[in-house]
């Protein structure tokens, strides 16, 4: 068996429909149980396709990071160097200036490999370099294992928001860690 190469990169325009991939096969796993198919599949077609990853790519607040084994993708990282959009989040955030990790998935075979872990290692690293004070992010309240990988990762609750999916409205955490 050959060794397995594990790399993380600035993703560029080029890998958008990859991570539009990525994004359609993990999205639906943080989603509440009682999210609908129709509402999971309209947030994915509305937020997460490839057109959409361009965007974001070409925005330069958005900072997207992918990670690659073998020369795939297995998983990626948004993450936003901006001030939170929405007043109710912005209240919580207690130390600036902030990133927000917006997104952060990796494919389900890859869950427990350390991936995830790694990928976090690179967003807190990457912060630290850019003179940011904290870091946050939202998460589902009904989400317990990426709560305690967050957790893990030295982030707490700072207080709640909620986020759309489709035609309903969710309740998240959101959490900040100060670096």
């Amino acid at each position: 068996m050959g060794s397995v190469t594990v790399q993380i990169d600035t993703a560029g325009i080029w890998d958008s429909e990859a991570i539009a991939d990525v994004a359609a096969a993990t999205f639906p796993l943080a989603c509440p149980p009682d999210a609908s198919q129709d509402d999971i599949a309209a947030f994915i077609d509305d937020v997460l396709s490839a057109e959409h990853f361009a965007e974001y790519l070409t925005d330069p607040r958005h900072t997207i990071l992918k990670v690659t084994e073998n020369g795939a993708i297995v998983g990626y990282a948004m993450i936003v160097d901006d001030e939170p959009a929405d007043p109710a989040v912005a209240q919580f955030i207690t130390a600036r200036p902030t990133t927000e990790i917006n997104k952060l998935y990796v494919v389900p075979d890859r869950h427990g490999s350390g991936i995830a872990a790694e990928l976090m290692e690179t967003i807190i690293d990457r912060a630290h370099a850019a003179g940011r004070a904290s870091l946050w992010l939202g998460v589902n309240q009904k989400n317990m294992r990426a709560q305690r990988f967050y957790v893990k990762h030295g982030f707490t609750q700072a207080g709640t928001r909620s986020f759309v999916v489709g035609s309903r409205r969710h309740d998240d955490f959101v959490m900040q860690r100060a670096l």
